[in-house]
């Protein structure tokens, strides 16, 4: 009996000593390390049509909330001129949810995906706020995967072109990465 209980203390003890190596010894990064890139692209948005790239998921009563609640899931292409017929050089996907009594607030979750040259198979991530009625805006950039791993940074956007079926949108993206 007296050795079980020496035992259970023995294994007791070793708990701590287990359960402190959950981690590994903390280091810090080299700030030379970090790049900083500059990324130039247009987004275009269709709605409706042949082309859609945005589809209306979830509407709420506008009569209730305001005229423009709701929920668009994004898939558009990313090109290097303003122009539909332009190279495609990646996508954006993700979601859209716009919201607002007096004005039309957009609240941005996008995965910009690069399938093209140097920054085939990166891409980065925008979480914001986005004043949808603003010509001129800005987007934070939150992480990214491939050559912009640890990503951080912004996106300027100008709205190029708006119609009631379609958008284009500058975007002008200083992402910093390791």
């Amino acid at each position: 009996m007296e050795r079980t209980m020496i035992l259970c203390w023995f294994l007791l003890l070793c708990i701590p000593v287990a359960y402190g190596g959950y981690y590994s010894k903390t280091e810090s990064l080299v700030s030379h390390l970090r790049k900083v890139t500059d990324l130039r692209f247009f987004f275009h948005g269709i709605l409706g049509g042949e082309n859609t790239t945005a589809v209306t998921v979830a509407s709420a009563n506008s009569s209730l909330l305001g005229p423009s609640n709701s929920i668009v899931v994004d898939h558009a292409p990313l090109t290097v001129g303003p122009e539909p017929t332009s190279k495609t050089i990646g996508n954006a996907q993700g979601l859209e949810v716009f919201a607002g009594r007096d004005t039309t607030t957009v609240v941005v979750y996008l995965g910009f995906g690069f399938t093209e040259g140097e920054l085939n198979g990166s891409s980065i991530s925008v979480f914001s706020r986005n004043p949808a009625t603003e010509t001129e805006r800005e987007l934070a950039v939150i992480g990214g995967r491939g050559k912009f791993k640890l990503a951080e940074g912004y996106a300027l956007l100008k709205t190029i072109f708006i119609s009631n079926t379609s958008l284009v949108v500058e975007y002008n993206v200083t992402v910093i990465h390791y």
